[in-house]
């Protein structure tokens, strides 16, 4: 299983989690865990996602997010998990 992070940060706004989840699912990207929560008007998602069974590397996804959540408003940053885990061991 090759895990990866991706986070979801902005404004709130109708469509967020569509783009995002229609995005992993037309490349095959299964989500394995997801937390979203909204304070005042402000949206933030994570979600732990397995890119083992997408044929697109891992660099374009990262690429594709990062212009999906321009054109959605927000902010997109995903990371492997093992990157997101050393960057965040105390």
């Amino acid at each position: 299983m090759k895990k990866a992070i991706i986070s979801v940060v902005g404004k709130d706004s109708v469509g967020i989690i569509a783009g995002v989840c229609t995005y992993l699912a037309e490349h095959q990207i299964n989500i394995l865990d997801i937390s979203q929560t909204i304070v005042q008007e402000y949206f933030n998602m994570m979600m732990i996602v397995d890119t083992s069974a997408s044929t697109v590397p891992f660099e374009t996804i990262t690429g594709d997010l990062e212009k999906l959540g321009l054109s959605i408003g927000v902010s997109i940053k995903c990371q492997r998990e093992e990157i997101f885990t050393a960057m965040h061991r105390i």
